[in-house]
């Protein structure tokens, strides 16, 4: 398996706060030139694509939603 294969990599900040509640291991973490996120997790049982899909239906999503629509509207 290539080096590659073993990561998964996401820009969304609630899935990557998710798979690391989840204990999966964050390799790296910051900003590209175009101001997006960017989270590398360690995926060996690529089990963060699943992970991933398992948040969304989850109370973890409802909440990252209503923190980031407060955060509009306290900077509208």
């Amino acid at each position: 398996m290539q080096e590659e294969e073993k990561r998964y990599i996401t820009s969304d900040i609630g899935i990557a706060a998710y798979l690391q509640l989840s204990g999966i291991k964050l390799l790296k973490c910051g900003r590209l030139e175009s101001g997006k996120f960017h989270f590398e997790f360690e995926d060996p049982n690529q089990e963060c694509k699943l992970k991933s899909l398992e948040f969304l239906e989850s109370d973890f999503c409802k909440f990252d939603n209503i923190v980031r629509n407060l955060k509009k509207i306290l900077f509208s």
